[in-house]
């Protein structure tokens, strides 16, 4: 059995999940982020734990019965800057970050607990659409995104980097 929790800042036990489950991302899947493994040492964990504190974001991790991380998904507010083309609603963006599945986990419906959990938060928020960046030849991330009505918003991700962009709105 796998479990989807999100988690807190306020938990002590919820940070160390969080660093083992972006860990296990990053060396399982580095053609999945734009940060390295390698970067960790050098600055990684004050971004990731800066990240973790912030109030305004979401952090889910997907737990095996073993107690391991096996997937993990965020969510931060996003600016509404027209990087989307104006598709937004003109509402409120969230951005859907670092997306990964364990492969012992893949196939099992954790991409969409994951997708669902980070969903959820942003209409609690009142955001209008999720925004999201995924790097050039993911395709199993693309169809993932698909299946839960992302659509190419065109555009690059953040900083101009070459990503797809994409976009989905969220409805009351």
């Amino acid at each position: 059995m796998i479990e989807i929790r999100v988690l807190t800042p306020a938990d002590p036990a919820d940070w160390p999940l969080w660093r083992d489950a972006r860990l296990a991302s990053l060396a399982e899947a580095p053609y999945a982020f734009k940060v390295r493994l390698a970067d960790w040492p050098t600055g990684g964990e004050e971004q990731w734990r800066a990240r973790f504190a912030r109030a305004d974001a979401v952090h889910v991790v997907a737990v095996g019965a073993d107690g391991q991380p096996v997937g993990l998904a965020g969510g931060l507010p996003g600016p509404d800057d027209g990087r989307d083309g104006g598709r937004d609603g003109g509402g409120g963006v969230s951005e859907l970050r670092s997306v990964w599945v364990g492969p012992r986990a893949r196939g099992r419906g954790i991409g969409d607990g994951l997708l669902g959990a980070v969903e959820a938060w942003a209409r609690r928020r009142g955001s209008t659409s999720l925004r999201l960046a995924v790097l050039p030849g993911n395709a199993a991330a693309v169809a993932l995104y698909r299946r839960h009505g992302f659509v190419d918003a065109g555009g690059d991700g953040a900083n101009g980097a070459a990503e797809r962009v994409m976009l989905k709105r969220l409805t009351a």
